[in-house]
C-alpha cells in the first residue's frame, strides 16, 4: 500500500499524537519548577498537592486542547507581543 502525501501538508510529530514536543517540554519545565518551589514551603502535603494540580492543569489543558492547532510557546509568544504593544495590533 503507498500513501501519497500532498507538498502542502503540514506534518508534526507529536508526542503521543495529542501534545508538541516542544509544548511537553516547556510543560516539563514547568511542573519541575512548581515542584521544587512548592518542596521549599514548609506546608503540609494536601495544601502542596491542591497548589500544584491548580497551578499545572490549565496548562495541561490549554497544551492538549490547544488554540486550534497553534504550539502553545507561539501563544505566548504572540500574547506578550500583544501586551508589549496594544496599539501596534489594534490601530493596524
Amino acid at each position: 500500500m503507498t500513501f501519497i502525501f500532498p507538498k502542502n501538508y503540514n506534518f508534526k510529530s507529536k508526542l503521543f499524537g495529542i501534545i508538541d514536543y516542544s509544548t511537553a517540554i516547556l510543560n516539563i519545565i514547568w511542573y519541575i519548577i512548581i515542584f521544587l518551589i512548592l518542596n521549599i514551603l514548609p506546608i503540609s502535603f494536601s495544601l502542596k498537592l491542591f497548589i500544584f494540580v491548580s497551578l499545572c492543569f490549565p496548562l495541561l489543558l490549554f497544551s492538549i486542547i490547544g488554540f486550534h492547532g497553534e504550539n502553545i510557546i507561539f501563544v505566548f509568544k504572540y500574547v506578550s507581543k500583544f501586551i508589549k504593544s496594544k496599539k501596534l495590533y489594534l490601530y493596524n
